[in-house]
């Protein structure tokens, strides 16, 4: 197998001495007894070995060289303790000492396992047991992380018919030391017994890595990716290796190209890979001090500034290093996609050569498999660069495209240029793609992975592997951009109505859906540039849609989807949609129900395509809440918008009909709210709610105060607490404290006071950690906890302290404190930005409660490893606050509770 160190004869590196005599190993035990002498010196001298190689990479010395070298040094090495410990037996016993894994390709970083296999023959001269044990304690006692096997040549084949892993670290297995002669015989037996043929190992080995693949959800562009096991990484470019030594016994990639398999352009693309995949992996184990693998948060701005990036006006140093690692696993994934397919056809296919069956003129189908009718199809028509495509979603029972025409594709893509662009060919067989009623996806997903998306819509390659260093975002921003489209087909298509029902019923009444999958592709296109990405993006959209002859008002429509994809979901999370003119302001924005749908659809797809942890019940359920109240605005007529007092007459209306229902007399239930509840409470409740609140209230007697509810809401979008208590100044503190305590994370919390000192507070709450459904025991658990607090006289209890987890530690995120005026509401508006941690709301309740001042509100929002939490808070009277005294104290406690804890983790 071709360690791929030197694409042809590369030269021995000329700034270290010549490794073929292993010099320093010969200096370091020439005159070093055996046993403990000889293993420090060789300890020693690895050592002092590998301080030298870690000086040549900072100096700039590539770990395509370096690797093998430490390989070939670890050999001499190893051979040397092999030696010492057996004596004259070292050569003539009947034992072999094989390198297996990476070792055995001869690629060694700096904290590269060091595996081996002894292989024996029971037929010659043994090697006692006590030697064996001696020599493998020896290998630890060198500071190596051995791992190490002990089998016969008999064992050995069996466990290889048995396990293709075995049978692969045998086809890659490489002598050190002992008998030279066993590892012949194994591969031979290997061969003469058939185990493992093409046929079967190559499925296999398809099957192996589509399970890897399957870890890090069939994606290169996890936040941090595993540069060994991820799509596009080492693994890759090894797993091409395996396929082409079992099937050709290929030694070296490069013997791919002699057989026409592979192209000298694409083997350099793979060597390219390998060289920069390499320098990675060898700084990722130089920076962490230890065999690691995964780019972790914890590195990825080391290994940004040792390779030279810095920080600008647009980009951050890592995420232009991230970026040029993505692109660089994007081509790996592509390359070995193309070769697996090339193989597949040679090893699976090869006996079958049934007549094309003939598509049109440029396209035929071979084996389920697309391919053009001559290899000129392309530079006589380049349109059918996107043909292609159009034809796969027409075509579903099409596997996909062979190999040939996937190169053919790769290698004629330059074709695609302004001319291309303008073409009117290619913009109609474009808009066919996106209108199609299935494949749209998968249409999308291979343009990109063959490069096509990218040329077609320049803006879109200036994306493509650009991440953004938080935990917010999980994926590439053009990573991201496909999976808001494949999320959009979703509520399209019938068979997934029951993912999102109510997402389905909306977009079965929008009249162009290859609109909001235009918008799709476009709503990030502009990150990266510096400036806002949603009004740079609109432009690029609304461009795009007017050179593709879309209507004007369609193209508006894409622009402002474009410009406004985050207005929902700000809005949603951030303001207080109970607020009448919350309701109208949206509605303004949006101006009618195409544009709403639009707009609510595009957001959940956005949303989910986020991050997988961010799409919740909580989101869903606020998010429809939200459309529903502006639809019925928009249907009432914006120049007639509703007022408080009607929203107060309906909500008692149903709620009034609800109570009847259950044995309420109407007149009785309407002098208990007169009595007892504000019209603000109303405008904050629905009638479910009040219906509720108020059964549970008129029940009650003065034993039972504070009252204590709790129940998981019917949308399933998490758990609803209400409070009814004598009021205190320090009750949310308590409330926020106990939540804390409980493994309750808030979501959005509502005080409501009456003139009577009472409160009326709800919280609505998801569990950190659910462990199964919500049941009548949590239920008890939680009311028993929150109404211990709401009795308690003592002070707000200190938050829990719990282990900040590992990824939060490394953002640093600087608290920002801004007050706004809410007069219409006589409240004031605090804006908190800062580090997201356990306990931050409790902590905030606490700084609150410090200042004398009392929450009405509270929407709460995490954004990654960062909290935007927004407060409507009054003074201890009820009035929004006045003085630079009280916003001090505010400002100053927040900081001081906030960032005490930061500092601490």
């Amino acid at each position: 197998m071709d360690n791929m160190a030197e694409p042809g004869a590369r030269p021995k590196h000329s700034d270290g001495g010549d490794l073929a005599d292993q010099n320093l190993v010969g200096d370091a035990t020439t005159a070093a007894p055996l046993g403990n002498e000889l293993v420090g010196a060789l300890r020693d001298a690895l050592k002092k070995f590998d301080e030298g190689l870690i000086s040549r990479f900072r100096a700039g010395t590539s770990a395509a060289i370096l690797a093998p070298e430490r390989a070939c040094y670890v050999d001499a090495i190893i051979s040397k303790l092999w030696k010492g410990t057996l004596g004259k037996q070292a050569n003539s016993c009947g034992c072999s000492l094989l390198a297996v894994g990476g070792y055995g390709r001869g690629e060694l970083h700096p904290g590269s396992d060091i595996d081996v296999l002894l292989l024996h023959d029971p037929s010659r001269a043994e090697i006692p047991n006590a030697l064996i044990e001696q020599f493998i304690a020896g290998l630890w006692d060198l500071g190596l992380e051995i791992g190490h096997s002990v089998r016969t040549i008999d064992e050995s084949l069996q466990a290889a018919a048995a396990d293709q892993l075995i049978a692969t670290t045998l086809l890659e297995s490489r002598w050190i030391a002992g008998n030279n002669e066993l590892l012949n015989i194994a591969r031979a037996e290997l061969d003469s017994q058939k185990i493992w043929p093409s046929e079967r190992f190559f499925a296999a080995k398809l099957d192996e890595q589509e399970e890897r693949y399957g870890k890090f959800h069939d994606t290169a562009y996890n936040l941090e990716p595993n540069i060994k096991s991820s799509p596009g990484g080492l693994r890759d470019i090894q797993m091409i290796g395996w396929v082409a030594k079992r099937h050709f016994g290929s030694e070296k990639l490069h013997d791919l190209v002699e057989v026409g398999f592979l192209t000298e352009a694409e083997y350099q693309t793979l060597y390219a890979a390998q060289c920069y995949l390499w320098d990675v992996r060898f700084a990722l184990h130089m920076i962490a001090g230890r065999r690691e693998d995964r780019m972790l948060f914890d590195h990825q701005i080391a290994l940004a500034k040792f390779f030279g990036y810095s920080d600008d006006d647009c980009n951050l140093a890592v995420e232009k290093f991230m970026q040029r690692y993505f692109r660089t696993a994007m081509k790996v994934a592509r390359l070995n996609e193309m070769l697996l397919q090339h193989f597949q056809e040679e090893i699976i296919y090869r006996h079958q050569n049934p007549h094309p069956q003939r598509i049109n003129s440029r396209f035929q189908s071979r084996l389920g498999f697309l391919e053009v009718t001559d290899p000129k199809v392309f530079s006589r028509y380049p349109f059918a660069l996107l043909e292609v495509f159009l034809i796969l979603e027409q075509n579903p029972d099409l596997k996909g495209v062979r190999a040939s025409t996937i190169r053919l594709i790769r290698q004629h893509r330059t074709l695609i240029d302004d001319k291309f662009r303008r073409d009117l060919r290619c913009r109609s067989l474009f808009l066919e793609i996106m209108r199609q009623p299935q494949g749209i996806t998968h249409a999308l997903r291979r343009m990109h992975r063959y490069g096509v998306l990218g040329r077609y819509i320049p803006e879109f390659s200036r994306i493509a592997g650009r991440m953004q260093y938080d935990l917010f975002h999980a994926y590439t921003v053009d990573s991201h951009a496909l999976f808001v489209v494949r999320n959009l087909r979703r509520m399209a298509i019938p068979k997934h109505r029951n993912e999102l029902p109510h997402a389905h019923e909306v977009m079965l009444q929008v009249p162009k859906p290859e609109l909001l999958y235009i918008a799709g592709l476009f709503h990030d296109i502009a990150k990266g540039r510096g400036g806002d990405h949603s009004e740079l993006g609109a432009k690029d959209a609304y461009n795009f849609c007017i050179k593709h002859g879309i209507g004007a008002y369609d193209a508006r429509l894409v622009a402002w989807l474009v410009q406004h994809h985050l207005t929902l979901s700000t809005t949603a999370q951030r303001r207080d949609i109970s607020d009448p003119a919350v309701i109208i302001e949206m509605a303004h924005t949006v101006g009618d129900q195409t544009h709403l749908d639009c707009l609510y659809l595009l957001t959940i797809a956005d949303i989910r395509a986020t991050n997988p942890a961010l799409w919740n019940t909580w989101r869903a359920a606020l998010l429809q809440e939200l459309y529903t109240l502006t639809r019925k605005a928009i249907r009432r007529g914006l120049s007639n918008p509703i007022d408080k007092r009607e929203l107060i007459r309906d909500a008692q209306r149903d709620a009034r009909r609800i109570l009847r229902h259950r044995g309420f007399l109407p007149g009785h239930v309407r002098a208990f709210w007169r009595d007892h509840l504000p019209e603000e409470y109303f405008l904050r409740h629905n009638a479910d709610e009040i219906a509720w609140h108020t059964e549970a209230m008129l029940n009650a007697g003065e034993d039972d105060i504070p009252l204590v509810l709790a129940e998981q809401k019917e949308t399933g979008g998490g758990i609803c607490i209400f409070i009814y208590a004598l009021d205190s100044t320090d009750l949310f503190a308590r409330c926020t404290s106990a939540l804390d305590k409980l493994g309750l994370d808030i979501y959005e919390a509502r005080v409501i006071t009456t003139e009577y000192g009472y409160t009326l507070d709800s919280y609505l709450v998801l569990e950190r950690n659910p462990s199964g459904p919500f049941d009548r025991r949590r239920g008890e658990e939680i009311c028993q906890a929150m109404r211990a607090a709401a009795l308690s006289n003592a002070a707000p209890p200190a938050p829990s302290s719990r282990k900040v987890p590992r990824q939060l530690k490394h953002f640093h995120t600087q608290t920002q404190i801004n007050f706004n005026d809410d007069s219409a509401n006589q409240r004031t508006i605090v804006e908190l930005t800062t580090a997201d941690r356990p306990g931050l709301l409790a902590r905030v309740g606490v700084a609150f409660s410090s200042c004398g001042v009392r929450v009405k509100n509270a929407k709460i929002a995490t954004m990654g490893e960062r909290a935007e939490d927004i407060f409507f808070i009054t003074d201890s009277q009820g009035e929004p606050l006045r003085s630079a005294e009280q916003f001090s104290c505010v400002r100053s406690k927040l900081c001081q509770y906030v960032d005490e804890e930061q500092g601490h983790s």
